[in-house]
């Protein structure tokens, strides 16, 4: 069983971050556009991350919290490791810390002819609400905008949990065992880093 976790990203992952960004987006973000990310309250920068190779991110997702709205600004998984449901995980962490900072609904874009990340968003209660037109500058196509209302409805919390058991069941089969290290915030305020 390969051990995995789930955590906040921290300066020492800048290098692999940049790594991971040239294998999914071919240099979407810049060094200094992550350090940002790390050095924002408003920003939640998580990855998945093998402990016994520090320096190499299997997957990252970002959010940026936005009054009460948790802005997914980027999900991706190194191209090697797709389709083992770490997309799950990190969808599950994004909306954990979405939750912990008591945001109220979360948002994204994605690309309308990427149906496997739809499919993901879908599978966890985000639902199409428009549509820009020529959005993504590489190719000119179309984003769809995808948003989830419910994160501060009281059945949110057994969601969570139902989801992190269903992604552990999953990624046990596949031998791999999920280590979540989610657990900066304090209750109050809900914006402030530990």
């Amino acid at each position: 069983m390969t051990l995995l976790e789930l955590k906040y990203l921290t300066p020492e992952h800048l290098g692999a971050l940049l790594e991971l960004d040239q294998a999914c987006f071919g240099g979407l973000w810049t060094l200094e556009a992550y350090q940002r990310e790390l050095d924002s309250p408003n920003s939640d920068l998580i990855g998945l991350v093998n402990p016994f190779a520090p320096n190499s991110l299997l997957g990252v997702g970002c959010l940026w919290a936005i009054l009460e709205e948790a802005h997914i600004t980027i999900l991706a998984v190194h191209p090697q490791y797709q389709r083992q449901g770490f997309g799950q995980a990190l969808l599950y962490g994004l909306l954990s810390v979405a939750e912990q900072r008591n945001l109220e609904r979360a948002t994204l874009e994605v690309r309308v002819s990427n149906h496997a990340a739809i499919a993901l968003y879908q599978k966890f209660g985000f639902k199409t609400a428009g549509r820009r037109k020529g959005y993504y500058k590489d190719t000119g196509e179309d984003a769809l905008i995808l948003w989830h209302n419910g994160l501060a409805q009281p059945e949110f919390p057994q969601l969570l949990s139902d989801w992190e058991y269903q992604i552990h069941t999953h990624l046990v089969r596949l031998d791999w065992e999920l280590q979540i290290d989610l657990s900066v915030y304090s209750a109050d305020p809900p914006l402030t880093k530990k």
